[in-house]
């Protein structure tokens, strides 16, 4: 299997496959820094700080399957579609990252085959192995976000994404609001109209599979105390929680187009 994807516990009995989009701020040597400074590398633009610790401890208290990407998201954004302008960004944020500009179509392709490609192909081997032996399959995305972007606050410790089916999204969301002090983004601080869903809807949405995404303010989980919380907060309730019941809602990519199904 490429460098630019872990697979762990393949064989987990939960129903949950994790995904971790943007686990890691790592470049391959060939990169440099794409003309940042080390300071920079450490940012939201170029991983998901927390998000892996919470997806690994996750995967470990379920017995799940996870499914993290090596490579840092300014390299390739692992979660967005082939044709998306921010797919190899050369502004993220509001800083601009030269070793993005101006690429060839050859050096675009090699970022493909560098990271995008081997995780979603491990993803629908993964999915693929799951459904060919009649395993139930849920799929969750665990993110991170920060505090204020671009001057703005943004109050929700955790936010839940989900389009128009929230099988999954509902009894999560009712789960965490029953929970004394935590004020829950219903999708905020983003929604699939922000092109932030393609994983879950190439891999889960596409096959009718129930799915979310868990984005956490990653001033909540800087260390492993935060970490540790949350992680187990939200292993407790997947543990007990059951998706709704009901057919799959008709899947639409986030750009509206009728999608077709691969299950």
């Amino acid at each position: 299997m490429s460098n630019a994807v872990r697979v762990t516990n393949r064989a987990g009995r939960s129903p949950y496959v994790i995904i971790c989009d943007h686990a890691s701020n790592h470049l391959p040597a060939s990169f440099g820094t794409l003309g940042l400074d080390a300071a920079e590398m450490q940012r939201h633009i170029a991983w998901d700080p927390g998000a892996l610790p919470v997806a690994e401890r996750m995967a470990e208290g379920l017995d799940a399957t996870l499914v993290q990407s090596c490579v840092s998201r300014l390299a390739i954004d692992c979660n967005r579609p082939l044709a998306a302008h921010d797919l190899i960004p050369e502004i993220s944020e509001t800083t601009a990252i030269p070793g993005n500009a101006a690429l060839t179509s050859a050096q675009r392709e090699a970022r493909v085959a560098l990271s995008w490609r081997p995780f979603h192909d491990a993803i629908d081997e993964v999915v693929s192995e799951r459904l060919a032996e009649g395993r139930e399959t849920r799929l969750v995305s665990v993110h991170s976000f920060t505090p204020v972007y671009k001057g703005v606050s943004r109050p929700w410790p955790i936010g839940i994404i989900h389009d128009e089916d929230a099988r999954l999204a509902v009894p999560l969301i009712a789960a965490l609001q029953r929970l004394d002090g935590i004020n829950v983004g219903i999708n905020e601080p983003y929604s699939p109209a922000d092109r932030v869903y393609f994983t879950l809807e190439h891999h889960g949405r596409s096959r009718g599979l129930p799915c979310a995404m868990i984005e956490i303010r990653n001033d909540e989980i800087p260390a492993q105390t935060g970490q540790r919380k949350w992680a187990d907060l939200l292993t407790g309730i997947f543990a007990e929680l059951e998706p709704e019941a009901g057919e799959a809602a008709p899947f639409r990519t986030s750009d509206g187009r009728a999608a077709q199904s691969k299950a």
